[in-house]
C-alpha cells in the first residue's frame, strides 16, 4: 500500500502538485539563504569592507565542507526516491541511514583540514597580510562546528522526501530567525568579530539539524533508521547521482578563488593601493545580491525532483515530462522577475552590504549589479536541466552541465573579457550562463529522443502482452 507522500508524487495534477510541492520548497530555500544575506548585511555594516573581503576569502571552503553533506545527500536521494518509485522501502531505508553516517564522517575529515590547514589554504585562495587573520578565525570556526551542522543540508532533502514539505519549511524559517537573533547578540551586544557570525550561523544549524532528525527517530516519517549495511555498489550509486551538486559547488569555489586572486590584480591596477580589496568586497556583494535569487530557482527545482525520480523509477514517462515542464516554466518566472529586481534597485541591495561611508564600495556595486543581473536571464535553465537529470538517475549528463557552468565556461569567459578590466568579470555571470542555455538544449533534446524510444518499446512490449493474453484465452475458449 502507498503511503501519502507516494500517492502524491504518483497521482497529483502536475500543477497542483508543482503549488503542494515547489512553493513550499522556494520559500525554505530562501529561507535558507536569508541567513547567509543578513551575515552579509552584519558584517559589511558593522564590521566594514576589510571583513567582508576576509570572508569572502574564505567562503569557498566554508561552502565545500557544506557541498560534501550535498554530495551525499543529494547523491542518496535521488537512489531512496527511484527506490521507493519501485516500492522498495529495503533499499530506501537502508540507504538513507547509511547516508547520515557518511555524512559526519566525511564532516569531520573535511573540518579536521580546514582547520590545521586554515592559514595556507587562505594564502591561497589570494588572502594577503591585511585579510588573511580574520580569514582563518572564520574558517577555523566552522571547521569545529561542521560535523553536525553539515548534517542538516542532507536532512531538508529527506524531510521533502517522506512528505515532510511544510515541516522543511518551517525548520527553515526557524534556523534563519534563530540565526538574526545570535548574530545581533554576539556581534551587536557583544561586539564580537566574524567569529560571532560564524559562531551564529553555526549553533543555528546544529540546532536544527536536530530537530530535523526528530521524525525519522520517532519512525514517523516515510523514511526509517535501519541497521546500516554498507556495500561498494551503494557508495558509487551515491557518489555517482551527487556528483553534480558536489562538482559544481567545488568548481564554484575553485572559480571563486580564480576571481578573487584576479580580483586583487585587477583591483590595484584600476583603484590603486587598497584597490584589490575593494573589488573583493564588491565581488562579495555580487554573491550575497545572487543569494536573494538562485534560492528560488533551486527552490523550484530540488523541491521537485523528489516526484521526477519517482515516477522516472515507476516508469511513467508521461508525467516525468508533465512534472518538468511545470519546473522550466516555475524557474523561468522567476528569472524574469530576479533580472527585473537586480536591475531597477541595484544602489539598495548594494546599500545593504556597503556602508553609506564607503562611497567608491557602494558606487563601483551598483554598476556591477547592473551587468551581473544579466545571468538570471539564463541562469533558470541550468539549474534546472541539472537538477531534472540528477533526479532521473543521469549523473553525467547532471555533471557535465554543472561544471561547465561552475567552472569551464566562467574560466573560459574570464580570459575572454580579460581586457574589459573589472566589467568583464562582472559580465562574466551573464555569458556563462547564455553558453549553458546552449548546452541545455542539447542535451534536453537527447532526452526527448530517448524517452520516446523508451515509450515505444513500452508501448510494444504491452502490444505483446495483450496479444499472448488473446491467445491464451482462444485457447482455452477452444
Amino acid at each position: 500500500m502507498k503511503t501519502k507522500a507516494e500517492e502524491m508524487y504518483a497521482t497529483m495534477n502536475p500543477w497542483r502538485l508543482f503549488f503542494v510541492v515547489a512553493l513550499p520548497g522556494m520559500i525554505s530555500m530562501f529561507a535558507m539563504s536569508v541567513y547567509s544575506i543578513v551575515e552579509g548585511i552584519f558584517i559589511g555594516q558593522i564590521l566594514g569592507e576589510g571583513a567582508f573581503a576576509a570572508v569572502n576569502i574564505a567562503m569557498p571552503l566554508v561552502m565545500i565542507n557544506f557541498s560534501l553533506a550535498d554530495l551525499i545527500g543529494v547523491g542518496a536521494s535521488v537512489p531512496i526516491s527511484i527506490a521507493l518509485g519501485k516500492n522498495d522501502h529495503k533499499t530506501a531505508n537502508n540507504v538513507f541511514s547509511c547516508s547520515i553516517i557518511m555524512i559526519f564522517a566525511a564532516s569531520v575529515l573535511m573540518g579536521s583540514v580546514m582547520y590545521f590547514a586554515a592559514e595556507p589554504l587562505s594564502r591561497m585562495m589570494g588572502a594577503d597580510d591585511t585579510l588573511l587573520i580574520t580569514s582563518v578565525k572564520y574558517l577555523r570556526t566552522y571547521a569545529l562546528c561542521g560535523p553536525l551542522a553539515t548534517v542538516f543540508f542532507a536532512m531538508d532533502n529527506y524531510l521533502r522526501i517522506s512528505g515532510f514539505v511544510k515541516t522543511s519549511m518551517v525548520i527553515n524559517i526557524f534556523m534563519n530567525l534563530l540565526t538574526i537573533g545570535l548574530l545581533a547578540v554576539f556581534l551587536l551586544v557583544c561586539e564580537m568579530d566574524v567569529v560571532g557570525s560564524a559562531i551564529a550561523t553555526s549553533i543555528a544549524m546544529c540546532t536544527c539539524s536536530l530537530i530535523a532528525m526528530l521524525p525519522f527517530v520517532m519512525k514517523k516519517a516515510l523514511l526509517k533508521f535501519v541497521k546500516p549495511k554498507f556495500s561498494l555498489s551503494m557508495f558509487r550509486q551515491i557518489a555517482a547521482c551527487g556528483s553534480p551538486v558536489f562538482l559544481s559547488n567545488v568548481s564554484g569555489r575553485v572559480t571563486s578563488i580564480l576571481m578573487n586572486i584576479s580580483l586583487m590584480t585587477l583591483g590595484a591596477k584600476a583603484f590603486g593601493e587598497g584597490g584589490g580589496t575593494t573589488a573583493v568586497a564588491v565581488y562579495a556583494v555580487l554573491m550575497y545580491a545572487s543569494d536573494l535569487c538562485w534560492p528560488l530557482l533551486y527552490g523550484i527545482a530540488d523541491s521537485l525532483a523528489p516526484a521526477l525520480g519517482y515516477n522516472w523509477g515507476a516508469g511513467d514517462y508521461g508525467r516525468v515530462k508533465s512534472i518538468a515542464k511545470r519546473a522550466y516554466i516555475g524557474t523561468a518566472l522567476i528569472g524574469l522577475v530576479s533580472t527585473s529586481f537586480l536591475f531597477f534597485c541595484p544602489g539598495t541591495i548594494a546599500s545593504w552590504f556597503a556602508n553609506a561611508e564607503d562611497a567608491r564600495l557602494l558606487e563601483i556595486s551598483t554598476h556591477a549589479i547592473r551587468l551581473f543581473c544579466c545571468a538570471y536571464l539564463f541562469r533558470w535553465m541550468a539549474v534546472t536541466t541539472q537538477s531534472f537529470f540528477s533526479a532521473i538517475e543521469k549523473p553525467l549528463e547532471a555533471t557535465i552541465m554543472s561544471v561547465s557552468v561552475a567552472l569551464v565556461f566562467p574560466v573560459l569567459t574570464l580570459g575572454v573579457l580579460w581586457s574589459f578590466g573589472l566589467d568583464g568579470i562582472w559580465l562574466n555571470f551573464a555569458v556563462t550562463n547564455l553558453l549553458a542555455v546552449v548546452l541545455a538544449l542539447f542535451m534536453l533534446l537527447r532526452l526527448s529522443r530517448e524517452i520516446k524510444k523508451r515509450e515505444r518499446a513500452e508501448d510494444a512490449a504491452q502490444c505483446k502482452t495483450e496479444e499472448t493474453s488473446d491467445k491464451a484465452d482462444r485457447a482455452l475458449y477452444e
